[in-house]
This record gives structure tokens, C-alpha cells and sequence, in this order.
């Protein structure tokens, strides 16, 4: 099966991005390079795993050469995602590496598939799934940037993704503006410790 392939060497623009109100946010992630737009669909989690990745990546990078900028406090780009908004597909799995010989971070995400046939066993490693969902996607979105947008990418990521609904502060639950039904206030507690037994 051929595969087609979004890919962007030298993007102007990598960012992650919503589209909706808090509670019922769409995330995008999205690059664009002149005049061309890739955008694709992930879950929030994924916003904030990859996030979170890329900036172990960096600091790796750090500890080996030095030659990565500071971590930002605050992201720089908080314009809105580049409009059309097309959802190229929704992003399955994920992978990252470190190219030395560009200096550049490699982002490939795969589109989703829905092979539920074809679960792995308990015995299958993360690898051995990675590569066989990666087989089975039919479009695959590569993205290659500098260690500087690497760095932005995260800063506004963690911003996005703190952006939603506040925790409440007793159970830690998304709050509603509609209205919160906290389980801690009706009596109900969950342990603190699981009992062993």
C-alpha cells in the first residue's frame, strides 16, 4: 500500500492549536510552509505527550553539545491556527527523533487505523506496535524543525493544553460552566491508598 506523505523540511509555521470552547475543543496540530497548510486532528494528551517529549529531546541535546536555546517561559506565537482549517486525518501514532546532521527534531505522525482485528498481544513491545500501525497508516505527516522551533512548539503546547477548563479543586475534574457535580461533595471519597491485599 502507498502512502501519502505531508512533508515539511524547513516549515515557517509549527504549532498546535484548538478550534471550539473549552470542554468541547478540537486540537490541530498544524504547519505551513509558504502557502501550503497541513493541519490533523489529535487528542489533547497527545498535544501534551509530545510536548513534553520534544522537551526531554532538547534537553538530551543540551547535555550533549549545548548548542539548543533556553526553554521558553511563554510561547511567542499565540496567533490562531492558519485558516483553511482542513483535517488532514486524526493522528494515530507518533514518533520523534533527533537528526544530528541537520540539527533538526523529526516529528512523524501516522493517521489513525482501525485495525481493531489486529490488537497486539500483551507480549508485543511499544516498538513492534509503533511499526506495524505505522505500516497500516495511509498518510503520514513529517514535519522537521530546528531545535529554536522545537523550543516554541513546546511553549505554546503547554499553553494550549493549560487553556481548558479549570480542575475543580477538590476532585480535580474538568469544572462545566454549566455546572460541576463534584463527587467529593455528596460524600463520596475515593481511598488515598489501594488496599493490598
Amino acid at each position: 500500500m502507498s502512502i501519502v506523505e505531508h512533508r515539511y523540511d524547513a516549515p515557517d509555521r509549527f504549532v498546535a492549536g484548538t478550534v471550539g470552547e473549552p470542554g468541547e475543543r478540537t486540537f490541530f496540530l498544524q504547519a505551513r510552509e509558504g502557502n501550503r497548510i497541513t493541519s490533523v486532528v489529535c487528542e489533547k494528551q497527545q498535544v501534551s505527550v509530545l510536548a513534553e517529549h520534544l522537551g526531554r529531546i532538547l534537553d538530551e541535546v543540551v547535555r550533549r553539545s549545548g548548542d539548543v536555546p533556553d526553554a521558553y517561559a511563554q510561547p511567542r506565537d499565540v496567533q490562531p491556527l492558519d485558516a483553511p482549517i482542513d483535517e488532514e486525518f486524526r493522528v494515530g501514532t507518533m514518533t520523534l527523533a533527533w537528526d544530528p546532521d541537520q540539527a533538526r527534531v523529526v516529528i512523524e505522525m501516522f493517521a489513525q487505523t482501525d485495525a481493531a482485528d489486529d490488537m497486539p498481544d500483551d507480549e508485543t513491545s511499544a516498538d513492534e506496535v509503533a511499526a506495524a500501525e505505522s505500516e497500516r497508516a495511509g498518510e503520514v505527516f513529517v514535519v522537521r524543525i530546528t531545535p529554536a522551533g522545537a523550543r516554541e512548539f513546546v511553549a505554546r503546547a503547554n499553553a494550549v493544553v493549560a487553556a481548558g477548563r479549570p480542575a475543580c479543586p477538590f476532585c480535580a475534574q474538568p469544572l462545566d460552566p454549566a455546572g460541576h457535580i463534584c463527587p467529593r461533595s455528596n460524600g463520596y471519597r475515593r481511598p488515598l491508598f489501594a488496599s493490598g491485599e
